[in-house]
């Protein structure tokens, strides 16, 4: 009905300016017309100097002969003022005096319409500022939104892959959320705040809305950018008016995205205490943990960047629970792409496992978008059902970029053919590195070429020979090109090897205590109170990480020399066929 009553507003207002419009380019030269005495227009009618007129009720509109355009008022009833005129050559136009009294209205009218568009703009804008009624929200009211389930799909535990740990800490809430007289009985009190932490993309909203769905309870979701405006006490005001709709539905849970933004820590600002955003944050605190209680209102918060909340924030009383969330493992990660597949047609005989174990570091966001990027590639291809060939090239997107359209000169081929040639054979005779996935000279991104190996499992830590064992692959590809080109043609292209193996060689010296001629000290922070660290510790380190380095590339080196044939062997199939999955590496080399 509202929607209706605009519309109708609008359409007389568009209708009133164009009549308006019309009226003003009918009449656009009434600025010309000149008031004029009755007695003077009678005398101009007998000197013969009036060519036409136009009556309207005791109004009459003339034109002289000389262009002047007039207006008089007949003062009384002038019974010889048309025989006059006739007699003077006079043209005569009457009007009816209910067209007059119609135009005088519409030019009342019109000349009001500006005022009254002004008026009601301002009460509109005044409106819409304070809350109407109706609104769910205003300038000073909650944007926190009550999710429809019945609209929206329902959330469950069954819909949140891996995150085991964290589930079971969430159930306790969802327990009391459904059971609240058990705990209320037993004098228990639940918490107020449960906070999830973790990287971007590891499912913390996902997680909130599940413990709703689990619950059945009413869900208000809102963002911490949210409440902070240009204007004073703003977002405290919303902070109020959120927890008193959230009372009105206790049992509820109110979830507040990005919480970084408003809870950050206090006095960090240019306006100390009296800072917007810190009042905002002053009202949190008070109505998580203040006189008033909130029974059966429990605030979820998601974040990535736990460490700059404030400490009262933390607090039991408040966010008495603390959810750390991580990236998926291996295990997880298949089960994410297990529930994602079920969104789309795909081949039965995708190995899962396979993807998982190529996609360490993949959060839950980008495994959604692996499976999302497979489905739209197989899709350009025409297909009817998504393939592993399809979910292979969207990986390969994902980590390395869009295959570079533009051709390898057949010196730049031989040469990436040489350096992943390198690179694999290193791997191969390595004890300790990863199987290779795959070798491919095809330029992605900005990489000319690449060897991917996959890890049997997720590693929490790793050992020193298997550290040494990567920087000796790393150098692998700058050996083959310098037994193969020459030390003088060498190029830049291991230069992402040089910076990988430097990385890893000074983090053994510098912070994993793995070098002898260093021991076990952390030099890699930068507070001063290490500053005291002297000039010959930090050449030490230099010349440690160094040595490491010149040994793993010796070892790259003489490994090469000892298997050059092999060497050439890869690097010519390689640039027939571009890319080579790594059973068939093993099968050219007859290593299988």
């Amino acid at each position: 009905m509202l929607n209706k009553n605009k519309s109708l507003i609008l359409w007389i207002s568009i209708i009133m300016l164009a009549v308006g419009f019309a009226n003003m380019f009918k009449y656009s030269d009434s600025s010309n017309v000149r008031t004029v005495y009755f007695s003077e227009f009678v005398s101009s009618t007998e000197r013969g100097l009036v060519s036409a007129v136009k009556l309207y009720g005791n109004h009459i509109y003339g034109d002289m002969k000389n262009g002047q355009k007039f207006l008089t008022i007949v003062p009384y009833q002038d019974k010889d003022l048309v025989s006059r005129l006739l007699s003077n050559k006079v043209h005569i136009q009457v009007s009816d005096v209910r067209e007059n009294s119609l135009i005088t209205w519409i030019s009342i009218i019109l000349s009001w319409l500006p005022s009254l568009l002004i008026i009601g703009m301002m009460m509109y804008s005044m409106k819409k500022m304070q809350g109407g009624p109706g609104k769910a929200v205003g300038f000073g009211k909650s944007k926190a939104k009550l999710v429809d389930f019945f609209n929206n799909k329902k959330v469950t535990f069954n819909d949140v892959a891996g995150s085991d740990e964290a589930k079971e800490e969430l159930s306790e809430i969802v327990d009391f959320l459904k059971n609240k007289q058990k705990f209320s009985e037993l004098g228990a009190r639940i918490p107020k705040g449960v906070l999830l932490s973790g990287p971007p993309g590891t499912g913390k909203t996902l997680l909130a809305r599940s413990v709703a769905g689990e619950a059945n309870v009413p869900f208000f979701a809102v963002s911490g950018s949210d409440f902070i405006e240009m204007f004073a006490g703003v977002g405290a005001s919303r902070v109020r008016d959120m927890f008193e709709q959230a009372k009105k539905q206790a049992p509820c849970i109110i979830f507040i995205d990005e919480i970084d933004a408003l809870g950050a820590k206090r006095g960090s600002g240019l306006g100390g205490g009296y800072e917007e955003r810190e009042q905002t944050l002053n009202q949190l605190l008070v109505e998580m943990d203040g006189f008033e209680l909130n029974e059966g209102v429990i605030v979820l918060a998601a974040t990535n960047r736990s460490g700059i909340l404030d400490p009262a924030l933390l607090r039991a009383g408040r966010f008495d629970r603390r959810v750390a969330l991580s990236l998926p493992r291996l295990n997880e990660r298949e089960q994410i792409l297990k529930l994602h597949v079920k969104s789309i047609k795909f081949d039965e005989a995708i190995s899962l496992s396979k993807i998982a174990r190529g996609t360490p570091g993949f959060s839950g966001a980008d495994l959604s978008n692996l499976i999302n990027e497979a489905a739209l590639l197989a899709g350009r291809r025409n297909k009817k059902i998504v393939s592993e060939e399809d979910l292979e090239e969207a990986k390969d997107k994902l980590l390395m970029g869009n295959k570079v359209k533009s051709k390898l000169t057949d010196a730049e081929k031989k040469l990436t053919a040489y350096h992943e040639a390198g690179h694999a054979i290193v791997a191969l005779h390595s004890d300790n590195y990863y199987p290779i996935h795959k070798a491919t000279i095809i330029p992605r991104g900005h990489a000319l070429g690449v060897v991917v190996s996959l890890p049997e499992d997720d590693e929490m830590s790793v050992n020193k020979a298997k550290l040494l064992d990567q920087i000796t692959v790393a150098m692998g590809g700058l050996a083959a090109e310098k037994i193969i080109f020459g030390e003088d043609y060498v190029t830049t292209g291991a230069s992402s090897d040089i910076q990988k193996a430097t990385d890893i060689a000074r983090n053994m010296v510098s912070k994993w205590g793995m070098s002898s001629k260093i021991g076990y000290v952390n030099y890699t922070y930068s507070d001063d109170r290490y500053s005291s660290t002297s000039d010959d510790t930090y050449k030490n380190i230099d010349i440690a990480v160094r040595d490491i380095i010149d040994k793993c590339f010796a070892t790259a080196y003489n490994l090469l020399s000892m298997h050059k044939d092999i060497l050439h062997t890869l690097a010519r199939k390689l640039i027939e066929v571009e890319e080579m999955s790594g059973d068939e590496i093993k099968q050219l080399l007859g290593m299988a």
